[in-house]
């Protein structure tokens, strides 16, 4: 995704998280454009229609409503509209993970991949939470557990762009950097 279609997207998510805030219906709107996601991930000729040129608006926009029915709010559909209308559906995947981070941001959640060797107990999970939203000055994270069996013990954790590497195999790297440095 080009840069300008970040900006375009973080823009139109922004706008829809504030009327869903006024609303106060932003859990709603988030779990709503999950679902919008995850059809056009499964069906990506839904995506290949919707640039297509030989359909018009008015059947696009048909098409949106015939597929997602009274499933989706008016601000969420309205939404759709606006992007087809503006030959802009391409920025739908980057609107709706915007839309997510401003969401998690108002509860004051981050998003964590914690990759380790087996699946991590839920106790484990809140354990992990309760150390490095500290961390990065959350409450809470929501974690997703990532199986590595190449990490041989402990955990990493990545939240955003910041990674926390408490692996073995992260270790070990690290004293042969230190050991070929230090022959240097």
């Amino acid at each position: 995704m080009s840069r300008e279609h970040a900006v375009i997207a973080k823009r139109y998510a922004g706008a829809l998280f504030d009327i869903a805030r006024e609303k106060d219906n932003v859990e709603q709107i988030k779990n709503e454009l999950t679902v919008v996601k995850d059809v056009f991930h499964q069906t990506p000729d839904l995506m290949n229609v919707l640039k297509h040129p030989k359909f018009t608006t008015a059947e696009k926009k048909n098409m949106i409503q015939t597929s997602f029915g009274s499933s989706l709010s008016t601000h969420v559909m309205n939404m759709l509209f606006t992007l087809i209308e503006r030959k802009r559906t391409a920025i739908v995947f980057e609107l709706v993970d915007q839309y997510e981070t401003l969401a998690y941001e108002q509860k004051q959640t981050a998003v964590a991949k914690v990759y380790s060797v087996k699946p991590l107990t839920e106790e484990e999970q809140m354990k992990v939470s309760a150390v490095f939203a500290k961390q990065v000055g959350k409450t809470t994270l929501l974690i997703e557990n990532v199986i590595d069996p190449t990490l041989i013990g402990g955990i990493k954790v990545r939240i955003g762009n910041r990674i926390f590497d408490g692996s073995i195999s992260g270790k070990l790297k690290r004293m042969e950097r230190e050991l070929v440095s230090a022959k240097s």
